[in-house]
């Protein structure tokens, strides 16, 4: 991240949603996920970034929408960079408001967001509100309304997909080295164990892995370990204890990957949360 770069962030603590405003220039992150669903809009720029396989250009006033898991990185084409603010929606909490909204929702399913771009112009006061109370610290009952009538509105294009898809479109070798790393992401775990795991060579293994999920196998281990550093982190944990929860060399590797994921360092990110000084 660059001088003229920077972040803002500010922690609900009755929802757990975080609130970020965000400044880059050049190139932002490299690609990653979250654990949470984002939803946002560009406020001046142009705001470019890889989702799902095609790539996007947000401009100010246009609205994105990813969900957990979502691949995507940031980067700004154009002198003078982008700005955008985002709110970083848990899953557990949205499961939890949806149930008046879904009366009917299926058993043992999350939300699931069609389009990465919403076409809805509505959209926009909805998330600007939201943000707005929770920024602002409004009183409860203030924030809930601009909350409920974004989730009104967000429910009119969501709609549900299995907690963990077994897509016959994706081979079985893939979804096998993919279960086993979300088993064992804090273990120093090399591609010829994973391979004999999965019964196949760690060539095979490594093209089925990126094709399936577009992303190798240790950018995968290095992504579970950085949405856990996060978990961590928000909840006051010394950054040299998350690198040696997680697997990580030292703090110096942490931070080197939790930077070029989220644009900024871990203990930057501890501190926004929890307000505690470094350790």
């Amino acid at each position: 991240m660059n001088a003229q770069s920077w972040v803002d962030l500010k922690q609900d603590a009755d929802t757990g949603i975080e609130v970020i405003r965000a400044h880059f220039e050049g190139h932002a992150y490299d690609p990653h996920w979250h654990d949470s669903y984002l939803i946002g809009f560009t406020e001046q720029g142009v705001q470019q970034f890889h989702c799902r396989r095609a790539l996007f250009s947000s401009v100010p006033g246009q609205t994105f929408f990813l969900e957990p898991g979502d691949i995507h990185d940031g980067h700004a084409p154009t002198p003078g960079g982008f700005t955008y603010s985002t709110l970083y929606l848990e899953p557990a909490w949205l499961e939890r408001a949806l149930p008046a909204l879904f009366e009917q929702a299926p058993a043992d399913c999350l939300p699931g967001v069609p389009r990465t771009q919403p076409d809805d112009p509505g959209l926009l006061p909805c998330i600007a509100n939201a943000l707005q109370a929770l920024n602002d610290n409004e009183p409860r009952m203030v924030r809930d309304a601009a909350l409920d009538t974004l989730l009104e509105r967000i429910s009119r294009s969501l709609h549900w997909r299995q907690r963990l898809p077994g897509s016959p479109q994706i081979p079985r070798v893939a979804l096998r080295a993919r279960d086993y790393l979300h088993a064992h992401f804090q273990e120093n775990i090399g591609l010829d164990e994973l391979a004999r795991v999965c019964g196949v060579d760690r060539f095979r293994l490594s093209r089925a892995f990126k094709a399936a999920f577009g992303i190798a196998p240790h950018g995968y281990l290095i992504q579970l370990r950085l949405v856990r550093a996060r978990r961590l982190l928000a909840l006051g944990t010394a950054p040299a204890d998350v690198a040696s929860d997680l697997g990580f060399a030292d703090q110096s590797h942490l931070g080197r990957w939790f930077r070029r994921a989220n644009g900024l360092t871990p203990g930057a990110y501890r501190s926004l949360c929890t307000k505690l000084q470094d350790r």
